[in-house]
């Protein structure tokens, strides 16, 4: 895993073997900080990465310039590898050990960008919670992008708020926005 820009750009990241994840691939990381940076300026903006695993998105906002990034994770294994990376980095990310959904429930953080890119194993009914969960509790702000990572075989288009998804090999990410 590296970093693809920023003021870490290049830098690899080796994370431990035993951790319960599946990090996004390098080429549609790259190619979702492309539509982000036609977006928004990274250094204004607040993240919230929910199902946080490595830390690999986080860190590529901190590298871009992002100050306010919250990443949620419920294993201790992948929090506990997100602040030593964090703090080798100096990066500003606040971890959460929380269950997602008991987290999201219970917040009242909001921010500007919110990345979820929970297990592609998920059931139907479990992807559809987490943006029902947000806008329910009005945890993005208003021009913000809620952005899910799945499968293919996951589709989201018939949830409210589904602005648009783009797909990258076997990723895809589907894009949510207060109306």
């Amino acid at each position: 895993m590296r970093i693809i820009s920023g003021t870490h750009k290049s830098r690899k990241i080796i994370t431990p073997k035993n951790l319960p994840v599946r990090p996004t691939t390098d080429m549609a990381k790259e190619s979702l900080f492309n539509i982000l940076n036609n977006n928004f300026y990274f250094s204004d903006i607040s993240v919230l990465d929910l199902f946080a695993g490595t830390g690999n998105i986080s860190y590529e906002f901190a590298s871009r310039g992002t100050e306010q990034i919250t990443s949620v994770d419920q294993d201790f294994g992948c929090i506990k590898f997100i602040n030593k990376t964090a703090e080798a980095f100096k990066m500003p990310i606040n971890t959460i050990k929380s269950d997602v959904f008991k987290f999201l429930e219970k917040t009242t953080l909001q921010a500007n960008i919110i990345f979820a890119d929970p297990p592609y194993s998920f059931s139907e009914e479990l992807f559809t919670k987490i943006p029902e969960l947000i806008f329910q509790n009005n945890l993005l702000l208003e021009e913000g992008l809620l952005i899910v990572e799945h499968s293919k075989h996951t589709d989201l288009s018939n949830l409210i708020h589904f602005s648009y998804s783009k797909s990258y090999g076997a990723n895809m990410f589907s894009f949510f926005e207060v109306n």
